[in-house]
């Protein structure tokens, strides 16, 4: 049995008829930049975030770049001043940080969530502080109260990178992506609301913010031709917003196949070697990725033992943001960094197979052969 990471095509296939009948639309229209198809997405992911106001750019980085970029041209922050952001995420969000003259401040996960610890967080904030950005990784729910606690104590801005975590909610109902001041999310196919390419959006409740992304990620542009900042071109084209909102009426149903599949998982994997991090109510995880823990050096093994059965799997992220090269000179980071939780999980984590078109037959074969590694 041959069982991807995630075919693509697969989940496309899914929704097949009604994503090639809203290209075609788009195709024949004629209208391929800025027109009613962004418009309609747009205004329904607002109402499925629960924000006033939806952005659509080019690709996630960027969502979060514009972001921390339109606070610097508000006067919100300035190059120089601090961000506190998780040291175990993809890199784009530190990226986003750096991109605009920011110093991450990183801060230690919890092994047993995943998620930044928010016990850790005061003892970083200084009087250069001005943000605190969390990551929805894997699709597990970042927020807490505390971390709301802290914003508000030392007036500090809560951006969220939801990129992962399409569909996950807090305790209390609100979505991710509208629980802090403003959050990126990113469309790349992969996602658990992928586009069919790169795809990304800004969501807010705050006016100001929104013109100033939209213009930003329009050359700098509120008007044809006159320029209030010096942007860039990042633009959601027609074609993937025609797609995003054919996929966005499935993503419920969809989150909850994703659901059955993990609990699955939860409930039948007992490989010693094998940790699971805390079990979330189901709200609060979209399950973007099923991530498992493997100990004794042997993360690498599994892998390579699964890919000679036939299963895909991925291991997200091999290597910590800090120790990558981009930032090996960084003032931040000189001397390197000593994070030990960030650098155990990206020698231990592995991604098993998860996704709205895997079966529960294909689920139960990588249980087994994950139960029978030795």
């Amino acid at each position: 049995m041959k069982i991807p990471f995630l075919s693509l095509k697969d989940v496309t296939a899914l929704h097949g008829e009604e994503i090639n009948e809203a290209v075609s639309r788009v195709v024949n229209g004629g209208w391929y930049l800025q027109g009613k198809e962004n418009e309609q997405f747009e205004t329904n992911y607002s109402v499925f975030i629960g924000t006033k106001y939806t952005i659509g750019c080019a690709n996630g980085l960027d969502a979060l770049i514009w972001i921390f970029r339109a606070y610097i041209e508000m006067g919100v922050m300035q190059p120089g001043d601090e961000v506190i952001v998780p040291a175990n995420t993809y890199i784009a969000t530190i990226l986003a940080i750096t991109e605009n003259g920011l110093i991450p401040v990183l801060c230690e996960p919890k092994a047993n969530t995943l998620e930044i610890d928010d016990e850790r967080i005061e003892g970083l904030i200084t009087p250069r502080t001005k943000a605190i950005a969390i990551v929805h990784l894997y699709g597990r729910i970042a927020y807490t109260e505390k971390i709301d606690q802290l914003c508000k104590k030392y007036n500090l801005k809560l951006v969220e990178d939801n990129a992962q975590a399409h569909g996950c909610q807090y305790t209390d109902g609100r979505m991710t992506g509208s629980i802090g001041d403003a959050a990126g999310h990113s469309f790349y196919p992969g996602k658990n609301l992928g586009a069919l390419g790169d795809g990304g959006a800004v969501t807010t409740n705050d006016p100001e913010l929104a013109a100033a992304v939209r213009a930003l990620a329009n050359y700098g542009s509120q008007k044809k031709y006159v320029f209030k900042y010096a942007g860039r071109n990042s633009r959601l084209d027609e074609i993937q917003a025609a797609v995003l909102d054919v996929k966005l009426k499935y993503l419920v149903t969809d989150n909850l196949h994703r659901k059955e599949v993990a609990h699955y998982y939860y409930e039948h994997l007992n490989n010693p070697l094998v940790t699971l991090p805390d079990l979330l109510p189901d709200e609060q995880n979209a399950y973007h990725l099923f991530p498992i823990l493997v100990g004794d050096g042997r993360r690498d093994a599994l892998h390579d033992y699964l890919d000679r059965n036939g299963v895909g799997t991925v291991c997200h992220y091999p290597i910590a943001p800090h120790k990558q090269e981009c930032y090996a000179k960084e003032g931040w980071n000189t001397p390197q960094l000593s994070l030990p939780i960030t650098e155990r999980l990206a020698d231990e984590e592995l991604s098993l197979p998860i996704g709205p078109a895997i079966t529960l037959e294909e689920v139960a074969e990588v249980v087994r052969l994950v139960n029978a590694f030795k």
